[in-house]
């Protein structure tokens, strides 16, 4: 941890010329990578993440005033002060203070209270933003523990997951919840089987023989600012009730692919068949889904299409579904095959994450020419598997690689992705690490 207590020190210093004062405690909350089971938590599956070693750590003094003060390390990223009990969360714009808000806001909600201390903050955080590893709700996460602290209440790691993963809602993305639960409930040296409904964590070993490595892509992509990840969410929802109404069951109350697999009571594999049978390839027009639902435009818009997918003109149900239930699959058989530990172990992780990478750009196209080039390039050079993680449309990759391969890849990857194309950004973008699966959120008292 002498890194860590490096930034507490320096933070107290920052604090102290901010607010003339010092912090009573710091909270720290990690971002992650997920190794496998890309835009699935949200339709009800379970993923495959572990924390990284990146945080969010944020300095807090309760003050007497009900106004919250917050400031950030980030020059690039302006003070914001607001009263404890007044808060407005700007859906349209994703600023940075927002989503220290929908953790403040998530805990003040789940308790019922109006009558809020104020308090200032000083947020420093080491996590790429828009990289993919989850900055976001690192920062939401942060929040709600903070908050939580103040307030000198209790809760579990599990229900402040569940908060933090309905707030972070506040500011318009649809998440499913992985980025809130992997950030409280990892350890160190373990990734995690998430499970959905009720939450709950399962460690997964992973292999001693192979190293994780991220690498960014340089291209950033702001998931609450785009519309791409929402209206995923969307297609597979509408993918949702159109299997189920093929299969004759109440596809009103049916919101996510794997409510139609529990209720059918049958594998991923025939959900994968059922899926061939029952959608089409090629993209369904609104007209055309009302007309396979026996509803009216207004009420597919009112009643099923969040406000910001009423305007699409055109949703592929068939892809977003064959990806879902295969991405399903493969983070099973990724546990599976971690738990049994083959001699070729690395090999059988690599080929899942191949397939993965694969399922996210043709099926799910949640892939960029960037992404799949860096994908390209870490195979050529010695990964067993590469993959984009997180959102996609930018952010980075995740790659496993053999150990006794780790130095003469970063050398590679290094020279081919970020020196030859001259992508001369600053060098924390251009992140290329290893990484070892880190500890959930913490609070430390002032000393």
């Amino acid at each position: 941890m002498p890194i860590l207590c490096d930034r507490l020190l320096k933070l107290k210093e920052m604090f102290n010329s901010k607010f003339g004062s010092i912090p009573k405690f710091y909270v720290r909350a990690p971002g992650r990578v997920n190794i496998i089971g890309e835009h699935i938590d949200y339709c009800g599956y379970s993923v495959l993440p572990m924390a990284v070693e990146q945080d969010m750590l944020i300095a807090v003094e309760p003050v007497k005033t009900h106004v919250l003060q917050l400031a950030n390390t980030n020059p690039l990223y302006p003070d914001f002060s607001t009263s404890a009990n007044n808060i407005q969360i700007d859906k349209t714009k994703p600023l940075w203070h927002n989503y220290f808000l929908c953790g403040f806001k998530g805990i003040q909600e789940h308790f019922g209270l109006s009558d809020l201390t104020g308090m200032n903050c000083l947020v420093d955080g080491n996590i790429p933003p828009s990289s993919g590893l989850s900055s976001s709700s690192a920062l939401v996460c942060c929040a709600g523990l903070v908050t939580l602290t103040v307030l000198g209440m209790n809760l579990s790691k599990v229900e402040l997951a569940e908060i933090c993963a309905k707030s972070e809602r506040y500011i318009g993305t649809e998440g499913g919840g992985m980025d809130q639960s992997i950030s409280f409930l990892a350890e160190e040296g373990t990734a995690k089987l998430i499970e959905f409904s009720p939450l709950r964590a399962t460690d997964v070993k992973l292999p001693s023989g192979a190293v994780f490595v991220i690498a960014n892509s340089c291209v950033e992509m702001n998931k609450a600012a785009t519309s791409h990840f929402n209206i995923r969410v969307m297609e597979c929802r509408l993918a949702a009730k159109l299997l189920a109404k093929h299969k004759s069951l109440p596809w009103k109350e049916v919101l996510r692919l794997e409510e139609v697999q529990a209720k059918l009571g049958i594998s991923l594999e025939e959900m994968l068949l059922i899926t061939e049978d029952a959608l089409h390839p090629e993209p369904y027009s609104p007209e055309e889904i009302c007309k396979c639902l026996g509803i009216s435009l207004q009420e597919l818009k009112t009643q099923i299409l969040s406000p910001n997918t009423q305007d699409v003109l055109t949703f592929k149900l068939y892809q977003r579904a064959k990806h879902v239930y295969s991405e399903a699959a493969r983070v099973l058989q990724f546990k599976k095959i971690c738990e049994e530990a083959p001699d070729n172990v690395v090999q059988l992780l690599g080929e899942l994450m191949n397939q993965s990478h694969r399922s996210c750009r043709d099926m799910y196209e949640c892939s960029c020419p960037e992404l799949d080039q860096l994908v390209d390039i870490c195979r050529k050079f010695g990964a067993q598997g590469s993959r984009l993680t997180g959102a996609g449309w930018g952010g980075c990759t995740v790659s496993i690689v053999p150990a006794e391969k780790l130095s003469s890849f970063l050398a590679n990857v290094h020279e081919a992705y970020y020196q030859r194309s001259n992508r001369s950004l600053a060098p924390e973008k251009q992140s290329l690490f290893a990484t070892k699966p880190g500890g959930g959120a913490l609070v430390f008292l002032e000393a």
